[in-house]
């Protein structure tokens, strides 16, 4: 069993944050692998459904970014799921737009959703990074995060999580530097 986590804030006025970029992967992922409708479960939106040979859960969770944790633990503890088997899709300010970074476990660098799911089931999990880029001017990152990302900068958002989905397979598979390498090829 596998667990997809995309990390956003669920008010409507966020759908095209910067900070929720996690969720576009998991609603790209849930409709290119027609996963389950989505239920309010766990406090998150759970799609579940099949990805190769594995049973997949696919979580937005619905608690904001900085307690996104308590709605993992709870998924994970329900389903007995390993937190290797976890895979958190999330925004990152020092990554350039269009590109990815992926890790198993390391420090949450500042953000409060990685810290979140850290303070509750560890570090022993996976994360891609998704890259938002920094601000260009004199802007907060708090507020940078928050803003809504520009057409152009949609359009290659979209084209990432289709570059994801291609390669999923890699990720279900664990060969993560396979599925980084993938991914940011243009």
């Amino acid at each position: 069993m596998l667990l997809l986590v995309g990390l956003g804030n669920p008010n409507p006025n966020n759908t095209n944050n910067r900070h929720n970029v996690g969720f576009s992967t998991i609603d790209s992922i849930n409709t290119k692998y027609k996963l389950s409708k989505q239920k309010p479960k766990f406090k998150g939106l759970l799609t579940t459904g099949q990805i190769e040979d594995n049973k997949v859960f696919a979580i937005k969770p619905l608690t904001f970014m900085n307690n996104s944790g308590v709605c993992i633990k709870e998924l994970m503890d329900y389903f007995k799921i390993d937190a290797k088997s976890i895979f958190v899709f999330h925004d990152d300010m020092d990554i350039e737009i269009g590109k990815i970074k992926v890790k198993f476990g390391g420090s949450d660098a500042g953000h409060n959703g990685i810290a979140s799911i850290d303070s509750n089931i560890g570090k022993n999990y996976t994360r891609i990074r998704v890259g938002i880029g920094r601000p260009k001017k004199n802007t907060a990152g708090s507020d940078y995060v928050l803003d809504d990302f520009s057409n152009e900068e949609m359009q290659t958002i979209s084209i990432v999580n289709e570059n994801i989905i291609k390669s999923i397979s890699l990720l279900v598979k664990k060969d993560l530097d396979l599925f980084s390498s993938k991914v940011n090829q243009k």
